[in-house]
């Protein structure tokens, strides 16, 4: 096992690999920016480096500097967390150039699944269903015509990133060159990287995901899967587990789809496989994510497993003590992200100090934050604030401790999402089961 690791995020995901590795003896350093010095996770590590000033690009995604930090503190690995550096392939090889371990998959896995439409390429071949579409465009001409081969309407995508971005939906061929070259522009600007592929837009569809943990002994391991559906702009903000929808046939398919897809990969540590399900049920791939997610808490309440000990275990080399039938899922988790953002004013980012903090409590509630009262909050990073995760016997019982949890949680001094979570517990296509990915859309729509 390693004796010391580096984080190289912030916020609630850093404090989360923190708590794990107390847990398991291992010493952690924390890099922080300047505008982060007071920030939760420094303090809780038991070392901590200032990288760069504020901006992202001169501080958390600054490579060198995080490689110094690592090496000037005898660490022996690196824990990404997720976004910044979580799934960039450079680094992952910067770190194994230096002897450090990169708590992932190796970079050049990560190329590999990087380039969506490669991947799309790869599940493909092993018998596993794709969204149909063209794959590897960069000449707005050539893209058109491949366009109106696939059909409209469709989604022009980034072959290299994700989060929502350098993504653009195309209704007509007339609009399809300014959108083309937006999301280039998007695309080159967030991943260094223009190259587009297009496919076919699935409408009404479920977003579910298959959480997957592979040692380096080829075992596989699947915890079942994650409804994502509840989106806004592409951005999630609810997840939950089991998905209410899903038969039990269905899931059989979907975990052998997964299985499948992870032996073409030849895939090692945490990931997720992203499915879109169509109004019959159909699965189709849409990605896989070599990184620790935001909703991993959801799979570790219904599988009891804790994920970022065992993806750093992995990543040392230990083999998986536990078979499938171990980790099958119990009961029904649900997670609400909270955001620093005011639903009153379209979602505006909020920043300031953390005046008064009451976190929810009770048997099976669990609050990520890296919130403290008396914290002042940057504006530069994302707007994720808290998780709010329960876990309860059934579904019916989960939505109910759910509310309860995002009544008591108290976050005053930035305006933040947590009513707004209320309120889409309430609505009825969230009570049974059968929003989708556009349902907030057409919700909002029709304000």
């Amino acid at each position: 096992m390693f004796s010391k690791l580096l984080i190289a995020n912030r916020g609630e995901i850093a404090v989360r690999v923190i708590r794990a590795c107390k847990e398991m003896g291992v010493q952690t350093v924390a890099v922080y920016s300047q505008a982060d010095r007071e920030a939760l996770h420094v303090s809780l590590a038991d070392e901590s480096i200032c990288i760069g000033p504020a901006p992202a690009q001169l501080s958390y995604l600054h490579q060198d500097a995080l490689l110094s930090a690592a090496l000037a503190t005898g660490c022996k690995a690196v824990h990404p967390g997720y976004g910044f550096l979580s799934e960039n392939a450079d680094f992952a090889d910067a770190c194994e150039q230096n002897g450090l371990r990169f708590i992932g998959p190796s970079g050049q896995t990560i190329r590999q699944m990087g380039n969506k439409d490669a991947a799309k390429r790869t599940v493909a071949a092993a018998g596993v269903p794709t969204i149909p579409g063209r794959e590897d465009l960069e000449d707005v001409n050539e893209a058109r015509k491949a366009a109106e081969q696939v059909g409209f309407p469709l989604l022009i995508k980034a072959r290299s990133g994700g989060g929502g971005r350098g993504i653009r939906r195309v209704d007509r061929v007339e609009e399809f060159d300014h959108a083309f070259r937006e999301a280039a522009q998007e695309a080159k600007a967030c991943f260094g990287d223009p190259g587009l592929y297009i496919e076919k837009l699935l409408e009404h569809v479920k977003h579910v995901e298959v959480q997957v943990l592979c040692d380096q002994h080829g075992h596989i391991l699947c915890f079942g899967e994650r409804d994502c559906s509840m989106q806004r702009r592409r951005q999630k903000l609810v997840e939950e587990s089991p998905c209410a929808q899903l038969t039990a046939a269905q899931r059989r398919t979907l975990m052998r789809y997964a299985r499948q897809a992870v032996r073409a990969f030849k895939y090692e540590g945490v990931g997720t496989l992203e499915f879109l399900l169509d109004e019959g049920g159909n699965p189709y791939f849409m990605e896989m994510n070599t990184r620790l997610k935001v909703e991993h808490p959801v799979t570790e309440m219904v599988s009891g497993v804790d994920l970022v000990k065992w993806q750093i275990r992995v990543a040392a080399g230990v083999p998986l003590p536990f078979q499938q039938k171990d980790v099958e899922g119990r009961g029904h988790a649900i997670e609400c992200r909270i955001n620093a953002e005011d639903p009153q004013q379209d979602f505006r980012p909020s920043g300031g100090r953390i005046e008064l903090l009451h976190a929810p409590g009770g048997p099976w509630v669990r609050f990520d934050t890296a919130l403290y009262q008396g914290y002042e909050l940057p504006l530069h990073y994302d707007s994720l604030i808290a998780k709010v995760i329960v876990h309860a016997p059934t579904r019916e019982e989960a939505i109910r401790k759910m509310h309860a949890a995002l009544c008591e949680t108290v976050i005053e001094g930035v305006d933040h999402t947590a009513s707004f979570q209320t309120e889409l517990l309430n609505e009825p296509a969230f009570l049974d089961g059968s929003y989708t990915t556009d349902y907030l859309s057409a919700r909002e729509g029709s304000l």
